[in-house]
């Protein structure tokens, strides 16, 4: 039995419109800005709460307030909901974010993003943005962490281990896993 090509067109615009959404919040976290108002098409329109405008100025201004006030940061998509009309679509993405001061402090919120899309030149795409806050709070510092020095840690440019192409794995082994008495 051949797939119903009607089925298997959804199929490919969902799964773009969700690389669409998964590229913002890469781009995001990266500052990557290229890579973030691609999630957008040009005459899109973001509101996120403080700020209302266009990709370019929201790219701008978000890599400037994640820098001033933290040192890291992720936003998690979670549960997403994409309704597809021939080439519009809406979409809504739950998501987390946690932002990390340099004190250790994490700034936390969980929102929404209700999204229109479109699919233009074969290209699908974020039109109007909204960002629904639903919750925010802090937790407190903890020394009781792993040392940072064990770990790559993450950076806001394309030296971030997650552009590397190809990915190798070369650092020296080590295992502070297995206690020493096994």
């Amino acid at each position: 039995m051949s797939p119903d090509p009607i089925k298997l067109q959804l199929l490919i615009d969902r799964e773009e419109i969700r690389d669409a959404t998964l590229r913002y919040s890469r781009g995001l976290d990266r500052h990557d800005t290229e890579l973030l108002v691609s999630a957008y098409h040009p005459d899109a329109r973001d509101d996120h709460g403080g700020f209302i405008g266009n990709r370019e100025d929201f790219a701008r201004a978000n890599n400037a307030l994640h820098a001033k006030n933290w040192v890291r940061h992720q936003h998690h998509m979670t549960n997403q909901i994409i309704e597809v009309d021939g080439d519009s679509a809406h979409c809504e993405s739950y998501i987390i974010v946690n932002l990390v001061r340099a004190d250790g402090t994490i700034d936390m919120a969980g929102s929404r993003y209700v999204d229109r899309l479109e699919k233009r030149d074969d290209v699908w795409a974020i039109t109007d943005r909204v960002c629904v806050l639903e919750w925010a709070g802090e937790l407190a510092a903890s020394s009781n962490i792993p040392p940072f020095d064990l770990f790559i840690l993450g950076r806001w440019d394309k030296d971030d281990i997650s552009y590397a192409r190809p990915l190798v794995a070369d650092r020296p082994v080590r295992d502070l896993f297995t206690p020493k008495d096994s």
